[in-house]
């Protein structure tokens, strides 16, 4: 069987990651999605589970411990991470694996995963970025100005991606279109194809066989 990608998708806080992945499920039914796990405060509309996997501080340091989550970060005073449950259990039968990760996740993730294919979201600007941030009305003045300084790093990262996809306001359909081509074209490599050359040559071997079975007997 093919295997599906396993897909990380990065981009500053703002930039609209969410809303394109929420996109690429209503395109496409062969996507799932790997819940990371933070400490931080869920916001009114997140669901546990769901939106992220809410942990203590106490619980995410010892599951670090124990090898249960596969990479993580510190980002303005929270920790996140990638659950090693979630990537089993769910990058398999063929399905496209979605991690949301920030930057520093995501590149600790392609030293482990070198076939993943990393997708950078990028805003169309810097005042568009800082809008959708301040439209938010869920931080407070230092926390928005720490993400904004924090984009700015993480916009310089971007070098280090596979791909990057634009993502303007009102785009989102767009955007979620051309990261499921990148996908496409991405599982047409030959290297993730492989097992096709066993299977034709398993092939051969049965229609010969086969062939030789027909023949008539002497």
């Amino acid at each position: 069987m093919n295997q599906g990608i396993l897909l990380v998708i990065s981009g500053p806080a703002g930039t609209g990651k969410g809303s394109v992945i929420a996109e690429l499920f209503k395109q496409s039914s062969e996507f799932a999605y790997s819940v990371s796990a933070t400490t931080r405060t869920p916001r009114p509309t997140d669901i546990d589970g769901v939106n992220y996997h809410f942990m203590t501080r106490e619980e995410f340091e010892r599951q670090i411990e124990t090898g249960d989550v596969v990479e993580y970060v510190n980002y303005c005073g929270n920790y996140y991470g990638t659950l090693r449950r979630e990537i089993e259990e769910k990058h398999r039968n063929g399905m496209n694996l979605i991690l949301e990760l920030e930057v520093h996740g995501a590149l600790n993730i392609k030293k482990k995963y070198p076939d993943c294919v990393t997708i950078f979201l990028l805003p169309p600007d810097y005042e568009t970025l800082e809008a959708r941030l301040r439209g938010r009305g869920t931080e407070c003045e230092e926390a928005i100005c720490k993400r904004l300084e924090r984009a700015l790093e993480e916009v310089r990262c971007m070098s280090e991606y596979d791909y990057v996809v634009m993502n303007p306001d009102g785009k989102c359909a767009q955007a979620a279109a051309e990261i499921i081509a990148i996908v496409n074209s991405e599982r047409k490599r030959v290297k993730r194809n492989l097992y096709l050359i066993d299977e034709f040559i398993k092939s051969h071997a049965k229609h010969k066989s086969e062939k030789k079975s027909d023949s008539p007997q002497n």
